[in-house]
């Protein structure tokens, strides 16, 4: 597997900046934590690829950071929302049934 080497940036450039998307990681970890814990890790790695020069690398870990901490606030909001409409469903058949 060969992968190809992008060179630092010189020393007077400024560095890009890439979004590591640490927060919305952080936060997915209340809805859905088996995805937080992969966007976390994806997040973290975004500031150091960035320090070496990779930014193809930082961007590519960002955009999965993104995804995952996304997708696991989807899923846990998902989850909160049909445990929300099961309950109420459960209630009106306790209610008519009384």
């Amino acid at each position: 597997m060969s992968q190809q080497w992008t060179p630092p940036p010189p020393p007077g450039a400024a560095p890009a900046t890439v979004p590591n998307y640490l927060v919305p990681a952080i936060l997915s970890v209340f809805c859905c934590w088996p995805l937080a814990i992969v966007a976390i890790i994806f997040a973290a790695q975004v500031n150091g690829k960035v320090a070496a020069g990779d930014i193809q690398g930082a961007m590519d870990a960002s955009k999965k950071a993104k995804m995952f901490s996304f997708i696991g606030i989807g899923v846990g909001g998902a989850f909160i929302l049909i445990y929300i409409i099961f309950w109420v469903i459960i209630g009106g058949m306790s209610a008519i049934n009384s």
